[in-house]
């Protein structure tokens, strides 16, 4: 059986996943930016996310953002090494357990919920400090 080529997208089309992209890295670093401003949401996790957007749909937007002077670092060293430096560490650990200390306080949750809530935080605490740190 014979396979027929591979379709390329429409030129409309691919400028539409473009711009649907660069929307997407525009939304993820405006949450990046309200985690930088709460101290219980994260900040990194989105502004990694709007890097990876930005890689598809806008090279230069991408590239200012690795560039950027206080978020770069972080953001370069996770793709290079899977790295998170010991003071992200800290505070993402902190802000896990401030969040499950605030869901405790306003939810009063039955022990069961609290348990898996309490068993999900800490695998992504767990995954956080097995991260390596960044290599210099």
């Amino acid at each position: 059986m014979a396979m027929s080529p591979p379709v390329s997208p429409s030129p409309q089309r691919g400028r539409f996943l473009r711009w649907g992209w660069i929307a997407l890295g525009w939304f993820f670093v405006l949450l990046g930016f309200i985690g930088a401003l709460l101290p219980v949401m994260p900040t990194t996790i989105f502004l990694i996310l709007a890097a990876g957007s930005f890689a598809r749909g806008s090279p230069r937007l991408e590239r200012w953002l690795l560039d950027h002077p206080r978020f770069g670092p972080t953001l370069v060293a996770w793709r290079r090494d899977g790295a998170i430096g010991r003071g992200p560490k800290a505070m993402a650990c902190g802000g896990i357990a401030l969040g499950y200390g605030i869901f405790l306080w306003a939810a009063r949750p039955g022990v069961a919920l609290a348990l898996v809530v309490a068993a999900a935080m800490a695998a992504c605490a767990a995954y956080i400090v097995t991260r390596p740190a960044p290599m210099r």
